[in-house]
């Protein structure tokens, strides 16, 4: 794995010019010269990297998730995230497009932007979780990145900073509302997720060896619908309201509220059943969801 600590030092790797700021980078994807036989390398920045493109014949690959740019996307990726990017077909050309802004966390030091950049939840998204950009919301996307380009070219003075951090936040607010909008009107994908959750907790509430695989997580969750934790969480959140974890409580009360009015079973032997490992935690979860402790909600049905 190779790892840039610094900006300058993934322009050289990739033959690109000197950067003209030791902290920021503006750079167009079309300039960047191709390596024929180029090995795929795994890569970490210590720098954040925010980019729109539209990639032919390359394959990126962040984390086990293959990618294909052949979309026009925006992505975002934080320092210490591992990738990876290949020529997908070495007989075909490679044809790119786009712009990438690099920018150390440094740039930010003193700013406001230092203490928000990390409450942007698509920080934590996979490539595969990227953001599709309707045509008038890429227009306004590459509206800001230009004028943070024309100022990256443009003599530095004590101005520049501070416009360059009001454009990279503006950016950044019109991608959090962009993704919001992609939660909504992806409708078709986004109800099958919520089909595969109900499915997967289904089957992971009815397991016979469910004792022993306890409580899922909001992770285990993730895993198997093959999305991050936070996409996951957000789409749920605008979809219905509830998180991941809000969902997993939800199954879990309809599953113990079953066995509460149609068995026999103590409470103790309930809790234990469905993953829990301490009855006082099973009881408290469940008076926090119904107001009811599991022997009041029994009770009323007798």
């Amino acid at each position: 794995m190779k790892r840039f600590r610094t900006i300058s030092e993934f322009h050289e790797f990739r033959q690109l010019p000197k950067p003209q700021h030791p902290l920021l980078s503006v750079v167009d994807v079309s300039t960047v010269p191709h390596q024929p036989g180029e090995e795929p390398t795994s890569m970490v920045f210590d720098f954040y990297a925010i980019s729109v493109k539209r990639m032919r014949n390359v394959r990126m690959k962040y984390g086990q998730h293959p990618f294909d740019f052949n979309e026009g996307i925006m992505s975002f990726m934080a320092p210490n995230q591992v990738f990876s990017m290949a020529v997908a077909d070495p007989a075909e050309a490679v044809e790119k497009s786009g712009w990438v802004v690099y920018v150390h966390p440094d740039f930010l030091w003193n700013t406001s932007l230092a203490k928000t950049i990390q409450q942007y939840d698509f920080w934590d998204y996979s490539l595969k979780e990227a953001l599709f950009l309707s045509g008038k919301e890429e227009a306004a996307i590459l509206h800001l990145l230009f004028a943070i380009e024309q100022e990256y070219a443009s003599t530095i003075d004590r101005f520049s900073k501070h416009i360059m951090v009001s454009h990279l936040e503006s950016l950044l607010h019109y991608a959090d509302r962009f993704y919001h909008r992609q939660f909504l009107t992806r409708e078709k994908a986004n109800h099958e997720v919520l089909e595969r959750l109900e499915s997967l907790l289904q089957a992971h509430f009815n397991s016979p060896d469910l004792v022993e695989r306890g409580l899922p997580t909001v992770q285990y969750v993730a895993d198997g619908l093959h999305l991050s934790p936070k996409y996951l969480s957000n789409l749920l959140r605008v979809l219905t309201g509830q998180n991941t974890q809000q969902h997993i409580h939800a199954m879990l009360i309809a599953k113990a509220k079953e066995k509460l009015s149609t068995t026999t079973l103590t409470v103790s032997e309930i809790a234990y059943g469905l993953g829990f490992e301490h009855l006082q935690s099973f009881s408290k979860l469940f008076k926090t969801k119904t107001s009811l402790s599991p022997l009041e909600f029994r009770a009323s049905f007798n």
